[in-house]
Parts: C-alpha cells; structure tokens; sequence
C-alpha cells in the first residue's frame, strides 16, 4: 500500500453533502487536504458521487426523485457545483481539475476506452487531478453502472492503478450490523470465501446516495479479481489508507489483470439482445479461442444495432459468454448456422466475418 504510485479514491455522496442534499465545503476541503498531502510522487483519479445530490437543494427538492427525469436534472445542476467546489478546493494548493464524465458505452466499445484511458493518462501526465463520475445527465437505465463504487473498480482497472481506496461513512466491513453489539471489523479479506455467512447490509446511514456495504465489497472483487488490491475505510481515515497504515479492511489481490475492455464488458455492459448457439459454439466459445461465427448460431432475440453488447447463451438458455456483435439484429436471421464462405457469395464479401470477435468476448461461466 505505500508503495503505490498511482491510486484511484472514490468518495460517496454521504462523505460530501449534508443529509438534506447540497455540497458540505468543510467535507470536501477535508478530503482534498488528504488528497493533496499525500504526497507528490503518487498520482490520484478521484471517483466522486454526490452530482446529483448536491443539486437537490438548489432544485427545492428534499430527496433523492426516484423518476429518471428529475435525477438528470438534479445530476445537471449539481455536477456543475460539484466540480466547481473541487477546482476552488484543489486550487488552494496550486492543483488543476478535470472533468470526466463516463458512460457504460465510452467504455465497452474499443475506440472510446482508448480515448477514455489516454484523457485520464494525459491528464495525470500534465499534474491535474481527474474528477471521474457517471454521466447522471444522459445515463439512462440501460447504458449506467449503476453505483460509483463498481465504477471506481472499473476505472482502476482502466488506469492500471496500483490501489483502489473505497471512502465510506464506516471505517470498514464488518461480520454485521456495526451498530450491534459484538460485531466486529474484518481486518482483511483473501478471497470470496473469507466472506461467506457474513451479512453485509445494503444501506447507507444519510439517504442520498445509491451504493451501500454489498456495492463496494462487489467492487472491491472486481477490483481484486482484476489484480488490483483494495482498502475500504471511512472518508475520515483516508489519510492513513493512502500513507499504507493499517486501516479499515484491506482486499488481497485475487486475480491477474485482464485484457483492457474485458473486465468493462463484464461488469459494465448491458446486453441489448442474445444470441442462442449450438452446442459446438458454445464449446468453441467457452473452451477454445475462436470466434463467434454464424454457422454456430441457433437462435436471436432483441433489438440491437452492430456493436453492441449481447449475451450468448446455450441451448437451454443459459448465459455463457457476453460480446460485442458485429451485426445488427435485423441481419442475423438469414446468416444462421452458414459458413461465411456462402454467406460471401451470395451477399457479398462484408459477410464474410465473425459475428463477435474473440477480441470483443468475454467468457461469463465454464
């Protein structure tokens, strides 16, 4: 932990606003002292909820709306506020910001994770701190990450970070209630089975934020599982988190890093339609290290236009892989289990291809 270089820190809208919504100045400058003093060889992406939090107040509105109309507006108003406050905070020590705003689409399609991972480097390269959030304004249910703290796992796996530190408003997970009698912290986590029998509840304490314990330990295991170790504390430790002394609960690495897009594809991307395969497929897909081709293709269901994420699924319907199709589902039908040396000579030559690149696929289950 102390070794680490580059860090990506994500704070929830509890650590930043007051509980009846709007920017708490003293919370965010606190955290961009620690921040800032952590020391100048270590680079930070801040991952930062709290846009459409802080833009209840000035919106008269007292809580969160659960219609997906008003939280674009409170996300609108309040992303402008949230940015502002961290350029004025950072400024105190001669710190630029930039904005990056991201969608489940800049990143599971391959152009725009480049430019996503090249503006986070060159940012970094130039000194200034990347503010990451989801883009609330335009996110709608089917293209979002759904809370900040998969996001963060999905973003230190994106700028290759050596650290991921979860910022919560308790300094850690417990074995149950923390407000209970008898429960305790857990001081470190090797694995998924390190967890079993532990109940880990769902909500935060202020009300104003999406994520509770189960979304940051989920991705605390993306995380992990990607190679990535994790500390997750409270906001008010995350000087000690950041220095490498013991804090909160820190995960132990599970995995190796993964091809780039993949991770993303896995845990970011929302199929838009399925691609039934026979039993060859399925083997070839699942076992081996081709592509998807039409002459293994039984069966389509969706609407779903060329490049984007689908869910392929064997004959009893279960999901096995998930990729990025070539195809819109309108052409599919007639290309059902051809070789693409017919498909070719009778629709032309652009037919002669994979239907999902072993490049745009990621195994879901063996």
């Amino acid at each position: 932990m102390a070794a680490a270089r580059r860090i990506v820190v994500k704070v929830g809208s509890s650590s930043l606003t007051t509980a009846g919504g709007g920017l708490d100045a003293d919370r965010v400058d606190a955290l961009v002292d620690t921040l800032a003093k952590a020391g100048g060889e270590k680079e930070i992406v801040l991952v930062s909820s709290g846009a459409i939090a802080a833009g209840l107040a000035p919106l008269g509105l007292d809580r969160r709306p659960r219609d997906l109309a008003r939280q674009q507006a409170a996300a609108s108003v309040g992303q402008g506020l949230l940015v502002a406050r961290y350029t004025a905070s950072f400024a105190r020590y001669g710190r630029r910001v930039g904005q990056v705003l991201l969608t489940t689409d800049d990143t599971s399609r391959r152009a725009h994770y480049r430019n996503a991972r090249r503006t986070l480097d060159q940012l970094l390269a130039m000194g200034a701190v990347p503010v990451v959030n989801e883009n609330d304004t335009v996110a709608t249910d089917e293209i979002r990450f759904g809370d900040n703290d998969r996001l963060a796992a999905l973003v230190a796996h994106l700028v290759r970070a050596d650290l991921l530190v979860l910022l919560s408003d308790v300094d850690g997970l417990y074995d149950g209630d923390p407000s209970t009698p008898g429960t305790s912290r857990i001081d470190e986590v090797t694995g998924p089975g390190d967890l079993e029998g532990i109940s880990i509840g769902s909500a935060g304490k202020a009300g104003v934020g999406t994520g509770g314990m189960v979304t940051k330990v989920d991705a605390a295991g993306i995380a992990a599982a990607a190679g990535i170790p994790v500390v997750l504390t409270s906001a008010s430790q995350a000087a000690d988190a950041l220095a490498g002394r013991p804090t909160g609960t820190f995960f132990h690495r599970t995995g190796r890093r993964s091809a780039d897009r993949l991770l993303w594809l896995a845990h970011a991307s929302t199929p838009r339609g399925a691609l039934t395969l026979d039993d060859g497929a399925v083997r070839a897909v699942v076992d081996g290290t081709g592509s998807l081709l039409p002459a293994g293709i039984a069966g389509v269901e969706g609407e779903f236009s060329a490049g984007d994420p689908v869910e392929l699924r064997d004959t009893e319907g279960r999901a096995v892989a998930r990729g990025l199709v070539a195809f819109d589902a309108g052409e599919i039908p007639q290309l059902l289990g051809r070789s693409t040396r017919d498909l070719a000579r009778e629709l032309g030559p652009e037919y002669e291809r994979e239907v999902v690149h072993r490049d745009d696929l990621v195994v879901l289950r063996r």
